[in-house]
């Protein structure tokens, strides 16, 4: 059951390339996500005391217009399979599997404090050209990092803060 969301996002992901439409698809989906996860709308979707015919109608009256029509019968389709709670999981796929085939990566940045445009315009150049692909940069601001950032990106990890500088400081002195 859990390979299921894996399944409807490998689904969609054929239906964008076979369409040709896969930057569309990317950002549709990405709305989509973003608008599911705010306000918890996608509680509405997964709770259980309301109908499938209540859902089928805050769908199509929130995203309706906007959507693709194949998203649109993607969340009608697991609404129908009281699969709607795989609904976040498959999108998350989804947008993983378009940007992998786009050449596109996303690095995660810890800090402890928010990084200036600027700042994060050098870092996805530099990490760009290190790894041949282009990074965008998700930043997540930690103040107990104290200073220094740490960087997740392609399955590597680098790590330079004041915190981490610390502990290991402490476990050489020990």
């Amino acid at each position: 059951m859990a390979n299921l969301g894996n399944r409807y996002a490998h689904a969609l992901y054929q239906l964008a390339k076979e369409q040709d439409r896969l930057d569309e698809f990317l950002q549709q989906a990405i709305f989509l996500r973003a608008s599911l996860k705010q306000d918890g709308a996608i509680n509405i979707l997964m709770h259980p005391l309301i109908t499938s015919a209540e859902k089928f109608a805050f769908v199509d009256n929130v995203f309706g217009a906007t959507l693709l029509p194949d998203l649109l019968g993607f969340l009608k389709l697991a609404i129908t399979k009281n699969r709607e709670n795989f609904i976040l999981p498959a999108l998350k796929r989804l947008i993983y599997r378009i940007k992998k085939a786009r050449g596109l990566i996303t690095a995660r940045v810890i800090s402890a404090s928010a990084l200036t445009d600027t700042q994060k315009q050098q870092l996805s150049q530099k990490l760009s050209a290190k790894l041949g692909k282009q990074v965008e940069i998700n930043v997540i601001v930690d103040p107990s990092q104290i200073a220094g950032i740490s960087v997740l990106v392609d399955g590597y990890f680098l790590d330079r803060t004041v915190k981490t500088m610390l502990r290991g400081m402490k476990e050489h002195i020990t």
